[in-house]
């Protein structure tokens, strides 16, 4: 048994100056990286004999020696705290584990007619960007309103380097169509300097500059593009019309709030840039020992590793190291980053705001964390497992006669689906329609990389299919070491209705049938729908690739003019795809029924 550590001398002997402490166990594993004001003070206070909470008696119980550094000040001993989270990720810190770049639009300048793009990755010099924006969707949102007003080309260069004619962007009056010279270099010029001040908040001179751009029109008799003028115009104070409820200004600032406890936390970020709410995002980082201010101060920093902070930072709560936090984050972005908890105002009401979002989010967090417990015990009980699994694959297979083949590997743990981690597999020099041999090969690749140890294994395997799908599958984890695997072979009941599922556990002669509708058989058909969803996507893009179609063309019943309206109605492909049935069956030509397989065409397994 491990020597206790002795903490006394050890204490007495801290200096009272700033500086970092590293808690270590038995094994020499880093557990716990702390800062401090007086390194004394707060490592003596986690041996303190009124000290009772299971948390912190938890750490001490491992702890077999603490390292201190000393550091000149505070804004040190925080960075240093945050690159050893970083490097050594301890068990008991804070760890932000969303490490998914954040989403820009991007101006891409080297172009006679440049365009604006959704980004996501590392900026290059040479481009211009704007954000970071809170999710994908507020970028999609930004680039639709924006191409509505000012008729930007969003195609890619070798798409605009070979057309002969307008494309349909042109036609639902989204482009300009400058790839076939509708329009001059400097008028469109004209138009992606207004778009980019708009995106810079500058929405304003904007205004007074199209005014002026409409009454030159009309002076020299251009009365059709002085409507143009006018119409572009009042689209854009309508828009500004609907963000006054938000605005601020044109302040640049991001607002953290959170809430929770026990080391359960949920955090949302909301993002106001030229005083325009662009929306929140909730994270949930993993701890089990900080209080919610630390575990705010380390996400913070955690956060702005990947993002550059705005002058701006609302806090929905005091922290004793915004002073020290502000100053780190100045020197990063090279200008300065004022760091508050705000009293009153609209600054306020942005904190309130984001609170309510973190609550909401944590809230259904458990909810779902709660559901998702009950169907992997039932589960677990179903195939006779040990113990609840706590990481499920799926695998399913989609092509079309053969053509275009995609393998979907979908993951779930007790949170539900682990998107970030979901995998889809090309199948190429494989029989056009051998379900099997697709299978082996989407199997060997996905596990190659468990077996060098950079996916984890699941604890439960399930397949699309019966007995000879889990035959093949078998074959190949047992030549890559994984033989004991849990292998389940989902399948269609008799009359083909959900609720029906068979599932075939390898080496088990007999099918099981879990309860009709029951936690299991609702969590098994989840995961198979999703599976069944992401294949077939896959292969519906990969296959409108290769004839350069649209997703939309290949919807029975549904004609180029339909089509046209239907873009022309919700603005594009992302509206027409985040249209509901009812929103479908407003647009001209569009009867219930047609909306229903529209609908259905582009959410299977919805």
């Amino acid at each position: 048994m491990a020597t206790r550590f002795d903490h006394k001398q050890y204490i007495a002997a801290l200096p009272r100056r700033p500086g970092v402490y590293r808690m270590s166990g038995a094994d020499g594993q880093l557990l716990y990286v702390g800062k401090a004001r007086s390194l004394r003070d707060r490592v003596g206070h986690y041996f303190l004999a009124s000290n009772v909470d299971p948390k912190v008696q938890a750490l001490v119980q491992q702890i077999s020696g603490i390292e201190v550094t000393v550091t000149n000040s505070e804004t040190e001993a925080l960075l240093l705290e945050y690159n050893l989270i970083k490097a050594h990720k301890p068990r008991f810190n804070v760890v932000l584990k969303d490490d998914k770049s954040f989403p820009y639009i991007q101006l891409c300048e080297d172009h006679p007619f440049p365009r604006l793009a959704f980004y996501r990755g590392a900026r290059s010099a040479g481009q211009r960007y704007f954000g970071p924006f809170p999710n994908a969707g507020a970028v999609r949102d930004t680039l639709n309103q924006l191409q509505k007003l000012f008729r930007i080309r969003n195609c890619r260069d070798s798409f605009f380097a070979n057309r002969s004619r307008p494309c349909l962007q042109h036609q639902i009056g989204r482009c300009s169509a400058p790839c076939v010279g509708l329009i001059g270099r400097e008028a469109y010029a004209q138009d992606i300097t207004a778009a980019v001040k708009v995106l810079e908040g500058r929405g304003e001179e904007v205004n007074a500059e199209l005014q002026a751009r409409m009454e030159a029109a009309a002076e020299r008799l251009q009365y059709e593009r002085a409507a143009q003028i006018r119409d572009q115009l009042a689209a854009l104070q309508r828009l500004q019309l609907q963000q006054v409820v938000t605005a601020g200004g044109e302040r640049d600032v991001d607002v953290f709030a959170i809430t929770g406890e026990g080391g359960d936390f949920g955090v949302s970020v909301m993002l106001v840039r030229g005083g325009r709410n662009l929306g929140t995002t909730s994270y949930f980082p993993r701890t089990t020992l900080a209080e919610p201010a630390e575990a705010l101060s380390s996400f913070v920093m955690q956060y702005y590793a990947a993002a550059e902070p705005p002058p701006e930072v609302l806090l929905g709560m005091r922290l004793e190291d915004a002073e020290p936090l502000a100053q780190v984050l100045s020197e990063r972005a090279g200008h300065a980053v004022l760091v508050r908890q705000p009293q009153r105002g609209l600054a306020l009401r942005w904190v309130e705001l984001t609170h309510e979002n973190a609550v909401q989010a944590l809230r259904m967090r458990f909810a779902q964390r709660q559901g998702m417990d009950e169907m992997l015990m039932d589960l677990a009980r179903t195939l006779d497992l040990p113990e609840a699994p706590q990481r499920l694959e799926c695998f399913d297979i989609s092509h079309t006669g053969g053509e275009g083949t995609v393998a979907s590997c979908v993951v779930f743990g007790p949170d539900g689906p682990l998107k970030k981690e979901y995998r889809r597999f090309n199948i190429t020099g494989v029989t056009p329609g051998d379900d099997y041999g697709a299978l082996r090969q989407a199997l060997e690749r996905r596990y190659r990389h468990v077996r060098e140890g950079e996916v984890p294994a699941p604890d439960v395997l399930l397949i699309d299919g019966g007995l000879g799908q889990i035959s093949q599958v078998h074959e190949v984890l047992a030549g890559l070491g994984f033989a004991d695997l849990t292998l389940v072979g989902v399948a269609k009941g008799p009359e083909r209705r959900a609720g029906q599922e068979r599932l075939f556990v390898f080496g088990t002669p007999e099918a099981v049938v879990p309860e009709s509708h029951g936690p299991a058989s609702r969590l098994v058909q989840r995961i198979r729908d999703e599976a069944h969803r992401f294949a077939i996507t896959g292969h519906r893009r990969r296959r409108a690739r290769r004839y350069n179609e649209s997703v939309l063309e290949s919807v029975p019943g549904l004609g180029p003019a339909k089509r046209r309206a239907l873009l022309r109605h919700f603005g594009g492909l992302q509206g027409v795809m985040r249209a509901g049935i009812a929103d479908l069956t407003q647009v001209s030509g569009i009867g219930a029924t047609l909306a229903r397989s529209l609908y259905d065409h582009l959410h299977p397994g919805a």
